[in-house]
């Protein structure tokens, strides 16, 4: 009997030290454990935020991943990708604390189109400075195409989807970007850009370089969000070569709804291209970008 009882209290020794109190009256031990950096995470799926390390001073060192549709993604860049083709854009990035108000990050990205292998490569460096509700973010970026003499086309004479141009190579820009929070699920976004964006050699219209700018604005207000952007482009000046006028310059302006789901789906409506300055792609007086106004609904669903 005595040589049972003694295995069977070295079992319950354990369950006996985890009914042990701790005397943490203050919490310091309970802050101490807050502060420990968690573990990294090697698995990363679209559309989350993994913290790969954080400060005892509160800096924290983010991986970011996202996948969405064309039309989602036009919201958060310069460039006008044609609403209606079959397209994903994949991005992921770093995001850094420098301070309480101070992120720095640096993302990548890529636009896809499921009837083709070409693809567009994005990358950004930058700076946010938030406070409150206000928040204020400055970056560079840059987009091109890798191996891609062209751009695809969904349909014979559809003008592939970069600002309706089909010499598209490559852009950079100049980006600054504006938030203020009304509520914990609604707020007003405006961005502008400035940048410049150049073409395939032998490309339709004869030049080699553009000048763009673009500015947008912005509201959501929980699940439905909306905005506006307007672009510009503009021949560069003094580039032997360019047979348009000085003040030759092509204006539109896309407008777009979007409505999240509450089973991880959205629904998008709005056209681009909605109001314009310019002419159809082939005009007696020669090639043109793309301009045609082009409404779309879209539904995207995550799976």
């Amino acid at each position: 009997m005595r040589r049972l009882l003694v295995p069977l209290l070295l079992c319950l020794l354990p369950f006996a030290a985890a009914g042990q109190s701790v005397d943490d009256a203050s919490g310091k031990l309970a802050a101490q454990l807050l502060k420990q950096p968690p573990a990294q995470m090697a698995e990363v799926q679209p559309g989350l935020v993994v913290p790969l390390w954080r400060g005892t001073d509160g800096r924290l060192f983010v991986l970011k991943a996202d996948n969405r549709n064309g039309v989602q993604a036009q919201r958060n860049t310069p460039l006008s990708f044609h609403a209606v083709d079959a397209s994903s854009v994949t991005s992921a990035g770093l995001q850094y604390g420098l301070t309480p108000n101070w992120q720095a990050h640096a993302d990548v990205s890529q636009h896809s189109w499921i009837n083709s292998p070409l693809r567009v490569v994005g990358s950004e460096v930058g700076a946010t400075y938030q406070d409150g509700r206000y928040s204020l973010g400055l970056s560079v970026g840059t987009n091109s195409t890798p191996n891609s003499p062209s751009l695809p086309r969904v349909l014979p004479g559809v003008a592939p989807g970069v600002d309706g141009l089909s010499g598209f190579d490559s852009s950079s820009q100049l980006n600054a970007h504006g938030r203020l929070a009304l509520g914990s699920k609604s707020g007003i976004d405006v961005g502008a850009s400035v940048g410049r964006i150049h073409l395939l050699p032998g490309n339709l219209l004869g030049i080699s370089t553009l000048d763009q700018k673009a500015i947008s604005f912005g509201v959501d207000h929980g699940p439905v969000s909306g905005s506006i952007v307007g672009r510009t482009m503009q021949p560069l000046a003094g580039v032997p070569g360019n047979g348009y006028a000085p003040d030759r310059r092509w204006n539109s302006i896309d407008l777009g709804v979007t409505w999240r789901l509450p089973w991880q789906g959205s629904l998008s409506v709005g056209a681009q291209n909605l109001w314009s300055s310019g002419t159809p792609a082939n005009t007696p007086m020669g090639p043109e970008p793309d301009q045609s106004r082009t409404p779309y609904v879209q539904y995207h669903q995550d799976l």
